[in-house]
C-alpha cells in the first residue's frame, strides 16, 4: 500500500517548524545522527564546506517541510524559498521571501518550502543567525 503524503495543511497543524532550531534538532527529528556528515575529503577542499553546508540544509528543509515535497513540475503548487543577501560587511546575511509559481524555476526542490512563514523562518534561524547558509555560500577559512 502507497503511503499518501501529508498536506502541508494537515502536517502541519500537529507539527510546529519553528521547533527546528538548529541542524541537531532537524537530525533527531529525522532519525539522524548529526555528527555522520558527508565524507568529503575526494573533494577539492575549498568545496568541501560548500558540500557539507548543502547536506545540513536539506536535513533542515525536509525536517521542517515535515512530509510536504515540491513538485518541480506542478505550477500550481507554490513552493517558497528563503532569499538571502549578504550583507556589506560580508560577513552576515539579510533574508526575505521568494515565491516560485513557474516551472522553469531555477530553485532546487530540495531548498523549497510550503509556506511563506517556512521560508522567513528558515532565512533568520539557519541564515541569519546559523552558520549552514554561510558555509554553503560564502567561501571562508
Amino acid at each position: 500500500m502507497k503511503k499518501e503524503k501529508l498536506s502541508p495543511e494537515k502536517s502541519n497543524k500537529t507539527f510546529d517548524f519553528r521547533t527546528i532550531t538548529s541542524f541537531e534538532k532537524a537530525c533527531e527529528k529525522e532519525n539522524l545522527d548529526p555528527m555522520a556528515l558527508p565524507e568529503v575529503s575526494m573533494i577539492p577542499e575549498e568545496f568541501r564546506k560548500a558540500i557539507i553546508g548543502a547536506y545540513k540544509l536539506f536535513i533542515i528543509f525536509k525536517a521542517i517541510n515535515n512530509g510536504w515535497i515540491a513538485r518541480m513540475g506542478d505550477a500550481s503548487q507554490l513552493k517558497y524559498e528563503p532569499w538571502l543577501r549578504v550583507l556589506s560587511s560580508g560577513c552576515g546575511f539579510g533574508s526575505s521571501i521568494c515565491v516560485c509559481d513557474y516551472t522553469y524555476t531555477a530553485v532546487g526542490s530540495r531548498l523549497c518550502t510550503f509556506s511563506p512563514e517556512a521560508a522567513i523562518y528558515i532565512g533568520k534561524q539557519f541564515g541569519e543567525k546559523g552558520s549552514e547558509y554561510r558555509d554553503f555560500f560564502l567561501k571562508t577559512e
